[in-house]
């Protein structure tokens, strides 16, 4: 009985580092690109509450959404926000590996104003 409780608090938070390590990544990933210039604006992913209609079987509790903001210093459009969710939906195994890590929401925000976008990441993980 112990031994599954102990195996299951660590399995918590062992997803909780790579939960960690993947921003962590994405967000070095992204600072590199934008000094580049391979990249016009800078990208900073961070955890969100997420959507809770957007559950599925490997949801966090708690914070199931990953968030993007766009750090453009200004508006952006509905059609640029799609834009940027679209590019990270396309890549199927960041949002198998999203997916996995129990997000189950992704989120695209600008640094200007309230409006975002959202998507079910169950919806596009492209299996066949």
């Amino acid at each position: 009985m112990f031994s599954n409780i102990w195996y299951t608090i660590k399995q918590w938070f062992s997803d909780r580092k790579d939960r960690q390590n993947l921003l962590r990544d994405f967000n070095s990933t992204a600072r590199m690109a934008f000094i580049s210039g391979k990249v016009p604006t800078l990208l900073e992913a961070k955890v969100s509450r997420g959507n809770s209609a957007y559950k599925h079987q490997f949801s966090d509790w708690f914070s199931s959404g990953f968030r993007i903001k766009v750090l453009s210093g200004k508006q952006l459009s509905k059609d640029e926000m799609v834009f940027v969710g679209s590019v990270i939906l396309s890549d199927a195994t960041l949002t198998r590996k999203l997916v996995v890590l129990g997000f189950d929401t992704l989120e695209v925000h600008c640094d200007v104003g309230n409006i975002g976008c959202s998507w079910a990441l169950k919806d596009f993980l492209m299996i066949e």
